[in-house]
């Protein structure tokens, strides 16, 4: 399981490092050339200038009506998970709450703390914050702002904080980043990819900030006045730094300090397929595909139990076994997709030997698994979709819904194993700590300090799918 190590305050100088960042294929490429994987949608020209812009973009959604806070309710800094886990009546009380401070009137200048002027939200520096009703998963967000001295801001992503906002010149904050300018992921650890800007691309007072953000799973890019600022990094769980950060979320507008006004916030949701493509254009440099989509070229095993349909390996109704590459790998970095069947059931067998059960045998095998399925209902925790089979239990939760094509990206480094799911991190797991009485049911796993072996899937009767099947050596 991904191991972190416990959560700053917000605004702490020191942060941790979670454990998933040890593989530098996580961290970002300092470079505005890999902005070009995620223009899957050109927005180029989307802010004319100053001029507010009354329509959004195509395939974008107005999220402010420039009237009033149709859409929005209030929210604070607080964990989605445990508000989604209250009874409805409390969960309720809680955001009526916070919706109330968005509209209490400020007796100096006699306006709500959060008021529509002239098509644009303005908040006064006091508040609760402004949070969509609705919750996103991957999106794509573009909005302006302008805000004063001596403010400080951001934009939760998923009801997570967040994209900083600040005064770039306020000396006082020069140790806490202020320095470095805005758009940074500022609660990310110390250290970690994105907690930093780029660049320093705030403009001057007075003047308009633009924003892009998309969001793929944890993974989060930001451009600031069309410079990019945080290259596909992961956003971290400030909630909990043991857990990845939720499937789908609200975005809430943060604000103390002092006004900020926002303008011309527009959302498109981001489906699967596209998704699949940010991920895997993102780093690509490296990646070699090693199924050809045609024939068995390269392949061992009983591959009579496999057939290829429309470019991708599909394990036969009924059949099974474990099929692999001819070539071994030791430390690498495996990019694939996959297609569930209901309930169905198959994995990825790492550092396989050719023989034997690769979950036992090889150092490991992920499961690929439909956790939706009511047979599977009272699995161990080790058994479902992500882990490393009856050793490492995986985060549950980010699956695409059935009959869609799910990412998966694996990085094997001596006995390490971080799985990713659709750009979430979901298990983080070092096999040469997990001890025989750690082990699910006492079955021995004679395989796991294997330090080289096969690539393959390991099929259980269903028709699952592969295709897209890249690897990169380490």
């Amino acid at each position: 399981m991904m191991i972190f190590h416990p959560m700053p305050p917000i605004n702490s100088k020191q942060s941790p490092t979670p454990l998933m960042n040890t593989f530098p294929n996580c961290r970002p490429l300092h470079s505005r050339l890999a902005a070009l994987a995620l223009v899957i949608v050109g927005t180029a020209g989307v802010f004319p200038g100053a001029i507010a812009q009354t329509s959004p973009p195509p395939n974008f959604t107005a999220l402010f009506n420039g009237k009033d806070l149709d859409g929005w309710v209030g929210g604070s800094t607080f964990d989605q998970r445990k508000l989604a886990a209250m009874p409805e009546a409390e969960r309720q009380a809680k955001i009526d709450q916070w919706t109330k401070t968005l509209t209490e009137v400020n007796a100096k200048t006699g306006k709500p703390h959060w008021h529509a002027e002239a098509g644009e939200l303005v908040n006064d520096g006091f508040g609760d914050y402004a949070t969509t009703k609705k919750d996103y998963g991957d999106f794509e967000l573009l909005l302006e702002y302008k805000t004063v001295p001596l403010a400080d801001s951001g934009i939760y992503l998923r009801g997570v904080p967040q994209v900083q906002i600040w005064d770039s010149t306020e000396k006082a904050k020069f140790p806490l980043g202020a320095d470095k300018g805005s758009g940074g992921l500022w609660n990310n650890s110390k250290g970690a990819p994105g907690k930093d800007p780029l660049v320093l691309a705030d403009k001057p007072f007075g003047e308009w900030n633009k924003v892009r953000v998309v969001m793929v799973g944890s993974r989060v890019s930001v451009w600031l006045n069309d410079q990019l600022v945080v290259d596909h990094a992961l956003l971290e769980n400030y909630y909990d730094r043991k857990t990845p950060v939720p499937a789908r979320g609200p975005i809430e507008l943060q604000t103390h300090g002092g006004e900020i006004r926002w303008r011309n916030i527009f959302l498109r949701e981001i489906a699967g397929a596209e998704a699949n493509k940010i991920l895997a254009d993102h780093h690509a440099d490296g990646f070699v595909t090693v199924f050809n989509g045609k024939d068995w070229d390269g392949w061992d095993g009983p591959t009579d139990n496999y057939e290829i349909v429309d470019g991708a390996i599909q394990c036969k109704a009924h059949k099974g076994g474990t099929i692999f590459t001819k070539e071994e790998f030791a430390d690498f970095v495996a990019r694939v997709e996959f297609k569930l069947p209901p309930a169905g059931n198959n994995g990825l067998a790492i550092r396989y030997p050719g023989q034997g059960d690769t979950a036992y045998e090889g150092m490991c095998e992920v499961q690929v698994l439909d956790d939706s399925a009511a047979q599977y209902t009272k699995l161990d925790p080790r058994q479902f979709c992500g882990s490393v089979y009856g050793m490492a239990a995986a985060h549950r939760g980010y699956l695409r819904p059935l009959g869609e094509w799910n990412f998966y990206e694996v990085s094997v480094r001596g006995p390490m194993i971080l799985v990713e799911l659709n750009g979430t991190p979901i298990t983080f797991a070092d096999v040469s700590k997990i001890t025989p009485e750690m082990f699910m049911a006492n079955h021995a796993h004679p395989g796991k300090d294997r330090a080289s072996g096969h690539f393959g899937f390991a099929g259980h009767n269903d028709p699952v799918a592969f295709r897209n099947v890249s690897i990169k050596k380490q």
